[in-house]
This record gives C-alpha cells, structure tokens and sequence, in this order.
C-alpha cells in the first residue's frame, strides 16, 4: 500500500490502511521536515496543531478510495508575513478540496461524452461519490466560453 501512497505524493508516509463495505480507507501523513507558508515562501519547523483532513482519490482495485490525511498547521516564523499560522498544502490536492486533482481529471473526462446524471451513476459504481451538481460545476469552471474579440468559436479549456 506504501507504493500507492508514493505515486500520489513521495512526501506521504503511509500509516494504516481498512475496507469498509466498498470503500478503502488509507491513513496517511506528511514527512516534510519544514513546510513552507503559502502566503510568504518561508520553510518552518513550528507545528501548531494537526488535524484531519480527508479526500477521495481514484479508486484501488475496484473500490472507492478516501485517503485520510494527518494535516499540519504551522506558525510562520517570517514576522513580516502577514499570517501567523498556515496549514501544509499538497500538489494533489486543491485548497479546502474533496476530491484529488486526478480524481477531477477523471470525473470531467467522463462527464464529457454522457449528461451529468448519467455520468454521476456511472461515477457511483466504484469510482467516487459525486453529484450531478458537483460534474455541472467543474465542467463550468473547467470549460469556460471563449473570450470576446480573439476570434475563437467554441469552448476552451
């Protein structure tokens, strides 16, 4: 199991993993030695506290996947920045999201040749939990009308 958390993040360690009905849990944690602050670019090694932050991933054979991830937040030791504490952030993950950067990818790529009802069914069995509304909006955010007065026709990504 080590290996998959390593395809998603190699600052991952992987902690406990269970299976519950059609869905595998994966615990996790960060080994980063000192985070760096998202707001100033300064490393810290200060925690504040840690807490649990949980997503869905792509699926592992067949099941639903949710990795659990032990989440730090630190102080930022920079006195010129203007927050005094930051939570770690990952590559993989947006901020404050549910669902894993690949995981997304995977639910447009599906939602572009069926509705959004019927990609949410298809999504249900064995890929993720997700809603018609949820395909509708990062279809939204994803493909945008083309700006005005560059002459392109249709949609762009």
């Amino acid at each position: 199991m080590e290996e998959f958390v390593r395809l998603l993040d190699e600052r991952l360690d992987y902690i406990r993993h269970e299976i519950v009905g059609d869905t595998v849990y994966i615990y996790v944690e960060s080994n980063r030695e000192e985070p760096v602050c998202p707001y100033c670019g300064t490393p810290s090694t200060r925690k504040h506290s840690v807490y649990e932050r949980s997503f869905q991933d792509l699926p592992i054979m067949g099941k639903k996947t949710k990795i659990i991830l032990e989440n730090r937040k630190m102080f930022c030791v920079n006195p010129d920045c203007p927050h005094t504490t930051f939570a770690e952030t990952f590559d993989f993950l947006p901020p404050k999201g549910k669902k894993s950067r690949r995981l997304l990818d995977k639910i447009v790529d599906i939602s572009l040749n069926v509705s959004s009802l019927a990609a949410a069914e298809l999504l249900k069995d064995g890929i993720a939990d997700v809603g018609k509304s949820t395909i509708c909006n990062l279809l939204k955010k994803r493909y945008t009308p083309a700006a005005k007065g560059n002459g392109d026709k249709g949609m762009r990504r």
